[in-house]
């Protein structure tokens, strides 16, 4: 991991306490972004309770939306957000061999039509500008319905707002994928600069 490009604020105080607590017994290990974060905590304590609520929305299938979590994080360049997601997927025992898959998704021949039609769309969404298509609406609202696509829609702006951040940052992976002795992540194909 490289150096982040605002450096990591001590975590202290009660708060700082609990949070580190809470992290160590949720992640096994208090994250670098958390240092970051802690610099503004109430931006930190919005993004996590967010991330919070997000987590409780179960209209659309939850390895649909980490799959279009992670294309996101991967096309942003987000090697934390794909990291913990990987880590995420793991724990909710998801397909670990599609997750590996998803930075190099349109190459790979794990995937269904529908997992390849959620795909586009996150990427579709994350691109400057959108480029999502009435089509791509139609198609995934007729598969997945309307509750459904709304809350994927949801979640791929959520991801787009957690990842973005850490890639300005300089936050990168901290390895949550090799702590639950998983296999590397496939290469991301994001450029970044």
């Amino acid at each position: 991991m490289t150096t982040t490009r605002i450096p990591a604020a001590e975590i202290t105080g009660v708060r700082g306490v609990l949070t580190k607590r809470l992290a160590k017994r949720t992640l096994g290990r208090v994250p670098t972004s958390l240092g970051v974060y802690w610099h503004n905590q109430r931006v930190l304590l919005t993004m996590a309770g967010l991330g919070r609520k997000v987590q409780r929305w179960n209209a659309c299938d939850e390895q649909l939306k980490s799959f279009a979590h992670m294309a996101v994080a991967a096309q942003v360049g987000c090697s934390w957000c794909l990291d913990f997601n990987y880590f995420e997927a793991h724990n909710k025992n998801l397909d670990m061999d599609k997750a590996r898959e998803v930075p190099r998704w349109r190459e790979s021949n794990v995937f269904t039509a529908l997992e390849r039609e959620v795909l586009a769309y996150a990427e579709a969404m994350t691109v400057t500008e959108p480029t999502v298509t009435e089509e791509m609406v139609a198609s995934l609202r007729a598969q997945l319905g309307e509750p459904a696509i709304v809350e994927l829609t949801a979640v791929i702006a959520f991801a787009n707002f957690t990842t973005r951040p850490n890639v300005a940052l300089g936050i990168e992976s901290d390895g949550f994928a090799a702590a639950c002795g998983l296999k590397p992540l496939a290469p991301s194909t994001a450029v970044r600069s």
